[in-house]
């Protein structure tokens, strides 16, 4: 069980600290409560375009990459329908240079005409090369708007459409910034070789005089269950059929997820699954086929998709990927099985916390569910599930009319 220690300071952030003497590194996380699922509907993308904004430069740092090359630093970020994270990791004994730039950014990002401008190219460049001009970039804006009718993950982190992004105004950005970037509305985890009372210190010191902001309260209605099988076909020009499926299933903190999580492992778990076995070794049906799901924090997707082999019918594959889910749902899985995907997802967990970086950003991620201390609990949660669980909750989720196909034709 790792260190942890938490504190809040009065102007609402909450720090995590996570003492690690083994490693000289440390890890400095800012996790912001805001991502694609607090846009308005008529303002997509902003969420995913501040990543960028962010290290554009704030006032009293106008060129973020320089000072943390020289701290022999290096940091990044990502953004999700949930969240947006940034994390910069360092030799600890500069750490304070991290404290310094993150809060001048939280306090003070330089927002300007030409820095919006830069960043919307930016962002438009990768809208048109992933998602426009890509093969199957289209897939899941048509999946989500398909499974989603009235949920925000209806659209995707990059916006739903393009000129949401190009039409942004200085006053949007800056009005979304002083919404949601905010101590109110953060979480600050500084896990590696530290110290509690050194990280208080430079927490005080450096976020202590931002000012808390108004704390951002959801109001995002659950989607409505749905009631009907849903479907779709699309004919481009792509290199491959393609065959997509997608059942909704229960949120990250109910049991359901890890069910979920742990049938996910029994189909598409790597080349013992049993979709890969059945559809791509033995029938040749698929050239490659998967199963994953979102992880997002409200209820999300269990996803199927595969590549078929050039003459395979969609009829065919779909019928065969129909048969392996039927089977689940009939006879579940063994306590062999099981246990072989408990371990696997055991050792998953287990590695990952071995990293400092991946672990602070567990910690903020837990600590926006709810408390980082369920950062222990997630293992036990995964082995309580058992084998009548997962045949439970396999017919329940993969309920007919609880699917989304698209079947992805090839024009070529």
């Amino acid at each position: 069980m790792i260190q942890l220690e938490k504190f809040t300071l009065p102007n609402g952030l909450r720090v995590v600290v996570n003492e690690d003497p083994s490693t000289p590194m440390a890890v400095v996380n800012v996790l912001y409560d805001v991502g694609s699922k607090d846009e308005n509907p008529e303002k997509t993308g902003f969420a995913h375009l501040f990543e960028h904004l962010m290290f554009g430069g704030s006032i009293n740092v106008p060129d973020f990459e320089t000072p943390l090359q020289m701290a022999g630093g290096e940091n990044n970020a990502y953004t999700s329908a949930d969240l947006t994270n940034y994390y910069i990791q360092l030799p600890s004994e500069n750490l304070e240079t991290a404290f310094w730039m993150e809060s001048d950014r939280m306090l003070s990002l330089d927002f300007n005409d030409k820095t919006l401008e830069v960043q919307r190219k930016v962002v438009s460049e990768e809208f048109k090369e992933h998602y426009l001009n890509k093969p199957y970039g289209d897939v899941w804006f048509k999946m989500r708007e398909m499974a989603y009718k009235e949920h925000p993950y209806r659209w995707l982190t990059i916006g739903k459409d393009l000129s949401h992004i190009e039409n942004a105004t200085l006053e949007d950005v800056k009005a979304f910034f002083f919404k949601h970037y905010t101590p109110s509305n953060a979480i600050l985890v500084v896990a590696g070789q530290v110290k509690l009372e050194e990280v208080k210190r430079l927490a005080e010191k450096w976020f202590g005089d931002i000012p808390a902001g108004e704390k951002y309260v959801r109001n995002i209605a659950p989607e409505p269950t749905q009631k009907e099988a849903r479907r779709m076909e699309v004919t481009a020009a792509v290199p491959l059929d393609a065959f997509y499926k997608c059942w909704h299933m229960e949120s990250r903190l109910e049991k359901g997820y890890f069910a979920a999580d742990l049938i996910t492992e029994v189909l598409g778990g790597g080349g013992s699954s049993r979709l890969y076995q059945t559809l791509v070794k033995e029938k040749k049906l698929f050239s490659g086929i998967e199963c994953y799901h979102m992880g997002t924090v409200d209820h999300g997707l269990l996803t199927i998709e595969g590549k078929l082999v050039k003459g395979v019918t969609m009829t065919e594959a779909e019928k065969a990927v129909d048969e392996i889910i039927e089977k689940l749902k009939q006879d579940g899985i063994s306590e062999k099985e099981l246990t072989k995907i408990k371990n696997k997802t055991e050792a998953a967990i287990a590695f990952e916390d071995m990293s400092v970086m991946a672990r602070a950003n567990s910690l903020a991620f837990y600590e926006l569910l709810g408390d980082a201390a369920l950062f222990h609990s997630d293992r036990e949660k995964y082995f309580a599930i058992t084998a009548e669980d997962i045949l439970q909750y396999s017919r329940k989720i993969f309920a007919v009319n609880n699917s989304n196909t698209l079947c992805y034709f090839s024009s070529l």
